[in-house]
């Protein structure tokens, strides 16, 4: 469950980058009103980020994430259910992760290339799992230890300036599990980073900029779902 530890396989938690840039990934959601007061934010300030989204949540909220990915957000898969004891049957976990694929397919039109488990945790078997289904693990490094406990904004965005490097992926949450939960500081903290990373001279990248993935003929690292 490490954020850096490359023993179960590879598992990357920031991207090449030869320029100061960062990507902003949200975790947990759609959960909103929390993911929508970030896609205001992120609008205001014209940060493109990413989601890495829980089926469940999804389905819940389906308008939100064909929003944000129309928006030019990229979508990653985050699990189904956001559950630990799912990982105790690695091949319905593996299914539900399909099932994830498809449900977000389906809202947004653009099949998931990045896959970031729940908890960060993995073994080989769930890294060769996913690698089998075209999708490129992530890692990245929390915000802040005590996010989920929802410290003050200025907190939260103190803890992330300073794992920020250029390439730097940045775990924040939009959503708890998948339950909803309150977020309303992480949406405050990401605005004081912003402001704060711009100052400095940082740009924003989602992480498919990072991470760049292969894809077949030679496509778009977005290629659009294939539909009969």
């Amino acid at each position: 469950m490490s954020e850096t530890s490359q023993a179960a396989g590879t598992f990357p938690y920031c991207g090449t980058a030869d320029r100061r840039v960062v990507a902003l990934t949200f975790d947990d959601g759609p959960n909103d009103p929390y993911t929508g007061a970030l896609a205001e934010l992120l609008a205001d300030r014209q940060v493109p980020a990413t989601f890495f989204q829980v089926g469940r949540c999804v389905e819940r909220h389906p308008q939100r994430s064909k929003e944000l990915a129309a928006a030019g957000h990229l979508i990653g898969n985050h699990s189904y259910r956001h559950r630990f004891d799912d990982y105790l049957r690695p091949d319905k976990f593996l299914a539900d992760v399909d099932r994830t694929q498809q449900i977000i397919a389906d809202v947004t039109g653009t099949l998931p290339r990045h896959f970031r488990p729940p908890w960060l945790y993995r073994t080989p078997a769930l890294l060769a799992g996913i690698a089998d289904r075209d999708l490129r693990v992530v890692s990245g490094r929390f915000c802040d230890p005590l996010e989920v406990l929802q410290p003050s904004s200025r907190r939260i965005a103190r803890q992330a300036e300073r794992r920020v490097e250029p390439g730097s992926m940045i775990i924040f949450h939009d959503g708890f599990d998948d339950r909803g939960g309150f977020r309303g500081r992480t949406v405050a903290a990401v605005g004081l980073l912003i402001d704060r990373l711009r100052e400095v001279g940082y740009g924003f990248v989602t992480v498919d900029e990072l991470l760049p993935v292969p894809c077949p003929g030679g496509s778009s690292a977005r290629r659009p779902l294939d539909r009969a």
